[in-house]
């Protein structure tokens, strides 16, 4: 199979504000104000863990139609610690994103614990964002001088 391509585009709107567009939506990422933004959205750490949420809501139904696991209900709960002391220059032996990211998923099936036990191992594997968060990801940023 082809990869696919995933693209968006966003403009600063302030310093703690900027305005994504992706595909026809547009998302409006946005600091607390002690952090310097308006608080018009979320922030992109909560962002990220969205983004989590949703590929493990995906792949979570995915894999359940494939293991014919019949899924009443689920809901996805997902914290994660940061220390920010390196977004802020500071010294600090923590890394500048999330020391860790919990995940609970609360799923109401007829399904047994070993079945589940198997279904969540499926789903971990199998989801994008959660193997990107597990593995280093090649990222390139580069500049270009506007007028």
């Amino acid at each position: 199979m082809t990869d696919l391509v995933f693209e968006i585009s966003a403009i600063s709107d302030n310093p703690g504000r900027v305005t994504v567009k992706a595909k026809n939506f547009s998302m409006i990422i946005d600091e607390p104000p002690s952090l310097g933004g308006t608080d018009q959205g979320p922030n992109p750490m909560e962002y990220l863990l969205a983004s989590l949420a949703g590929c493990l809501n995906v792949v979570g139904h995915i894999v359940a139609s494939e293991m014919k696991i019949n899924i009443e209900k689920l809901s996805i709960e997902i914290s994660g610690n940061l220390n920010p002391d390196k977004l802020f220059g500071k010294e600090s032996n923590d890394r500048a994103g999330f020391k860790s990211i919990n995940v609970v998923m609360n799923i109401s099936t007829d399904a047994d614990i070993e079945k589940l036990k198997k279904w969540v191992e499926e789903v971990e594997k199998r989801c994008p964002v959660t193997d990107n968060l597990r593995n280093p990801t090649k990222v390139n940023i580069e500049f270009r001088k506007t007028e």
